[in-house]
């Protein structure tokens, strides 16, 4: 009986010595999954065949190094998030040497730099979302998913916004505030204050030093997103609209800091078809700015995306769309039709053959002849 009593006793004390140990791994495990680690490189090989400044092919890329941590996930405090984009864009300047399109034929085209891109908190706060810090704007607003399948620059953040003043977007981003507010799964609503004029990368090489002055201006942008259904396929529709406030310079002269551009704009992403892996969804992007000192006064972007053209597991997209941007100051209208091939070779490597045809490059403010593209882009990310 004694016997059999130590063997329980022993069973016992090894049982909670496991249990303890078990306990202390999956608390390990936790805090180590309050940090968030991701690396990831994209080059772009740009081959035009015809028209724009001259013929020719270059490559360009971009490495970025991203860093998490969750207060939450660490014990700390609940709903607190800090992120941290570290990136470098090295290579060729295409669309400005080459082509001569204002459009930017490739989203990752920004010269050669090492710079910090985001840095910032976030604290939610049941279904408020407060961000403070360097940001990017086009993460939160004017965005479509199903834009960002393309390389063309205008199928990220709407040209109303990139090219008539300096906005917080890639590659040179500013301090701002965000509010987001989630009232229910189908409703966000969000708000932001972003300094008028980030600092040119001549003055400010790393985008560590942040100026705040009187100068600068001010940009405040507001966006409401519904989510919904149709015939059970999700869509996403987004109303937005913005204010900024700086020093312009059109026709050569500098008008008052206290001018303000307003502009509006209206995002659609629709899935309309779908069976098993495959999928067809819309999208369509509008822009409209009617202030004197807009260079686009508006703006039209329409596309759509096949996913599961040759994989039945729906691991390769194929796109088509077209952007078109109206200029104010007597340029020809800028259009880019883009048709492009996105493959995952593996989860962490793809390839993106692509072809682009702009009509009117207006970049330069010549006449020039239409460009006919023919580009690869590849990824790998870990």
């Amino acid at each position: 009986m004694k016997r059999n009593k130590s063997l329980l006793v022993l069973s016992l004390a090894i049982l909670s010595s496991f249990t303890t140990s078990l306990f202390a791994q999956e608390a390990a495990k936790e805090k180590e999954e309050a940090f968030s680690f991701e690396a990831s490189y994209v080059g772009d090989l740009i081959n035009n065949l015809s028209g724009g400044i001259k013929t020719g092919s270059s490559y360009l890329g971009m490495a970025n190094i991203r860093l998490g941590f969750d207060t939450e996930k660490a014990e700390l405090w609940n709903g607190g998030q800090f992120y941290v984009n570290a990136a470098n864009t090295h290579g060729a300047t295409p669309s400005a040497d080459m082509l001569g399109d204002i459009q930017v034929i490739s989203n990752i085209e920004a010269g050669n730099h090492s710079y910090l891109q985001e840095l910032w908190y976030k604290q939610v706060l049941n279904k408020v979302e407060l961000t403070v810090g360097l940001q990017d704007l086009n993460v939160e607003f004017a965005n479509s998913q199903y834009g960002s399948l393309f390389m063309n620059s205008s199928f990220g953040i709407l040209p109303v916004i990139s090219t008539n003043f300096s906005a917080p977007i890639f590659p040179l981003t500013t301090l701002g505030v965000t509010a987001k507010w989630n009232p229910s799964e189908k409703i966000s609503i969000l708000g932001a204050v972003y300094d008028g004029n980030p600092t040119d990368f001549a003055f400010n090489p790393y985008n560590v030093k942040w100026r705040l002055s009187s100068g600068d201006g001010v940009l405040a942008i507001t966006e409401l997103q519904y989510n919904t259904t149709v015939n059970s396929l999700p869509g996403t529709y987004k109303l937005g609209a913005y204010s900024h406030r700086h020093r312009f310079k059109k026709n050569g002269v500098i008008n008052s800091p206290d001018y303000n551009l307003v502009g509006f704009y209206a995002y659609g992403d629709q899935e309309v078809w779908k069976r098993n892996n495959k999928a067809l969804g819309l999208f369509a992007q509008l822009g409209y700015s009617p202030s004197d000192v807009s260079t686009n006064n508006y703006y039209i972007g329409l596309g759509t995306n096949y996913t599961g053209l040759f994989s039945e597991k729906g691991s390769d997209i194929l796109g088509l769309a077209i952007a078109h941007q109206h200029f104010t100051d007597g340029l020809s209208s800028e259009t880019t039709i883009e048709l492009t091939y996105h493959y995952l070779l593996t989860k962490n490597i793809f390839i993106q053959p692509d072809i682009q045809y702009v009509i009117n490059p207006a970049g330069t403010g010549e006449t020039l002849d239409n460009c006919f593209t023919c580009n690869m882009r590849f990824g790998i990310s870990f």
